[in-house]
């Protein structure tokens, strides 16, 4: 809906619409929707996060990796809201249950910026179902 300097309310044009999705590339369209559904439940999007607040982000996860270290692994998993990405980190995890590309996940905790990446270590986290998002 677009709100005009009257306060109205109207619908746009389907067609306006429709050709918005004919001129997007299929990467931005699913962007698109990524950045809808991280509005829609309540989420911080990931270019707005400022370093050293606590943010409930959410997006799906691009990619998962194991950073083995002698004293203590980290599970690091990539997560995407359309935005931009975030770097979820574990300590002391080699796996986390459910936890893999595709998933679309919900977390919250401290974000910090490592080498200009918003990063959060050990948030508490959701699998969100698909149906959900």
């Amino acid at each position: 809906m677009a709100v005009h300097s009257t306060g109205e309310t109207r619908q746009r044009n389907p067609l306006a619409r429709l050709g918005e999705r004919l001129t997007k590339s299929v990467t931005q369209l699913e962007a698109d929707e990524l950045k809808e559904d991280s509005v829609r439940m309540g989420c911080t999007p990931m270019n707005e996060l400022v370093d050293r607040e606590v943010a409930t982000v959410s997006g799906t996860v691009r990619a998962i990796t194991l950073r083995p270290r002698v004293t203590v692994p980290a599970l690091v998993v990539d997560l995407y809201d359309g935005s931009r990405t975030i770097n979820l980190v574990w300590l002391g995890r080699r796996t986390i249950g459910g936890v893999e590309p595709g998933r679309y996940l919900r977390a919250t905790g401290r974000v910090t910026y490592t080498r200009g990446v918003p990063t959060i270590f050990n948030p508490a986290y959701e699998i969100v179902p698909p149906r959900a998002h």
